[in-house]
């Protein structure tokens, strides 16, 4: 399936300034347009940026309305995620021992529970 950008018009996803994929500007450039950067060279920069691409990204899959639109959000997150691990200097077989910990310890979600109250 080809890769259609889908706008979604949520007030995050067009706040600036945002981390942007490599190619974007060259996207951008080729429709005309001038896109401003610049190159993020502060780690704790980078990483607020990273983590505030993250909460954009899964505000976009809370509202992807069409299966689709959900993979192509969920693809987003996993990439801001692999981005994540990458700078923190982490594996995803690092995250799946604490998930699999975790999930030892406290379950996961398989059983779709809520809580309705707070304990």
């Amino acid at each position: 399936m080809a890769f259609t950008h889908t706008d979604t018009e949520l007030p995050i996803e067009g706040k600036y300034p945002k981390l942007i994929r490599d190619k974007i500007p060259e996207l951008v450039e080729s429709q005309g347009k001038t896109a401003s950067t610049r190159v993020l060279n502060d780690d704790e920069e980078y990483l607020k940026y990273l983590l505030a691409k993250l909460i954009e990204e899964a505000t976009e899959l809370a509202h992807a309305e069409t299966s689709h639109n959900q993979e192509e959000e969920l693809a987003d997150v996993y990439e801001v995620l692999n981005a994540v691990l990458e700078f923190l200097k982490l594996t995803q077989a690092d995250i799946a021992i604490v998930q699999n910990d975790k999930r030892q310890k406290r379950g996961g979600f398989k059983e779709r529970l809520l809580m309705l109250t707070k304990p």
